[in-house]
């Protein structure tokens, strides 16, 4: 019985031609808009996860919060991070160790090309360890890590063995570039991390970095390692303390910020969460719009049929089964609307999450979501068959003698 339900419906559909395909506008539209926004939005939060590049969960990151110009984070600012602040958040019980990180902007020159980027320092010792743990470089591509004394090499980014930076020719372990102006040996090239910051960076360790580029005392992120993930909170709080009183701030006037990468996190996650909503409930408008189509054109529908509706009942057709006819006629065309508009989402979905990887350099897989198209589909039938309800009904309430004599 359903399949000839089905099966009545499609042919009716394919009768009114043109205007069963303007019917669907509507739905299809905004189904298209919710299933390749929610899929571009998952996109982009794996890619802005991935941006972090913090592997530990026991790492706070302090950065002075001043007025922030185009460089990377803490530089620029009125009140720079000092090496004090530092000593002081070292001495905090709850604090394994706390180490400086610079990340100054320069220039580096190969094969007779100029590109324009960032350093980071790379500590000696313990330090150098914890670093290299917390930014997951426990291998490389090619070549080696940097070492304790290794005061002539550099470690690049993964995307200089690629040719991604504009040198116009892959660099490798062994290779001689300029930094600043000053020769360095390349030691290794990192692995991929898919992101534009660090797939991108040049690490130098400490003593070479600060003579290079002379930023004596002050300090653009301090890496503070908790002893106990527990205590993150507490520790937070009592390096807040410390901060303000070495930079001699009031509560509710600090010019740092102390957060965790989860903390980061979350926050991006919470606007592109209300960007998304946002934008949805302006495609949810589209699919009223949509159903508002169906409601008119299964009314117009009703209208025309009469005779047909007249001959049905006249044969022995019940209200039920009236009534279902134009039912599964109104929720067919929302179906199908909705399996047009999941098809071109996805599309822009993976299109869209593809030109983000291209454009901020990230490594993120686009993906279908069966369970996002699932209920795009089964939201599209029910909206449909809801907006033909009403039709249905007034289809089913038709007199058959009145039918007929229309």
């Amino acid at each position: 019985m359903w399949r000839d339900y089905i099966s009545l419906s499609i042919g009716n559909l394919k009768h009114r031609g043109i205007r069963s395909w303007l019917t669907l506008i509507g739905i299809f539209i905004g189904i298209t808009a919710v299933v390749a926004l929610i899929s571009v939005g998952d996109g982009l939060q794996l890619a802005v996860s991935s941006q972090f590049g913090i592997d530990s969960t026991e790492v706070i990151s302090v950065q002075a919060g001043g007025i922030g110009f185009a460089g990377p984070p803490g530089s620029g600012d009125v009140n720079p991070l000092l090496v004090k602040d530092l000593e002081e958040i070292q001495k905090l019980s709850l604090v394994e160790r706390a180490i400086r990180r610079n990340i100054p902007s320069g220039k580096l020159e190969f094969n007779n090309r100029v590109v324009f980027g960032f350093a980071t320092n790379v500590p000696n010792g313990e330090d150098r360890k914890f670093m290299y743990d917390t930014l997951g470089l426990d291998s490389v591509e090619v070549g080696r890590l940097l070492k304790d004394g290794d005061d002539t090499k550099v470690m690049l980014g993964y995307n200089f063995y690629v040719d991604k930076v504009g040198l116009g020719k892959i660099v490798r372990p062994g290779d001689t570039i300029l930094l600043q102006g000053q020769k360095f040996e390349v030691g290794g090239i990192t692995k991929k991390k898919g992101s534009f910051i660090y797939d991108n960076i040049v690490y130098v360790n400490s003593k070479p970095l600060e003579d290079l580029f002379g930023y004596g005392e002050n300090i653009d992120i301090i890496g503070v390692h908790i002893k106990d993930p527990k205590q993150m909170d507490k520790a937070k709080e009592e390096i807040e303390k410390v901060l303000r009183r070495t930079r001699n701030v009031k509560l509710g006037e600090e010019d740092f910020e102390v957060s965790t990468p989860q903390a980061a996190l979350e926050t991006v996650n919470s606007v592109l969460g209300g960007v998304q909503a946002f934008i949805l409930i302006v495609a949810s408008l589209s699919i009223i719009i949509g159903a508002i189509g169906i409601i008119n054109t299964m009314t117009t529908s009703v209208m025309e049929r009469k005779k047909e509706i007249g001959i049905m009942k006249s044969i022995g057709a019940t209200n039920e089964q009236i009534f279902l006819q134009f039912f599964f006629e109104s929720g067919l065309l929302g179906l199908v609307g909705g399996f047009v508009g999941a098809v071109f989402g996805t599309i822009i979905g993976f299109v869209g999450t593809s030109a983000l990887n291209s454009f901020i350099g990230s490594d993120i897989s686009p993906k279908i979501n069966f369970v996002l198209i699932g209920f795009s589909l089964l939201g599209s039938f029910l909206i449909g068959a809801a907006a033909g309800i009403i039709p249905a009904l007034s289809a089913a309430k038709e007199n058959p003698v009145e039918a007929l004599r229309g």
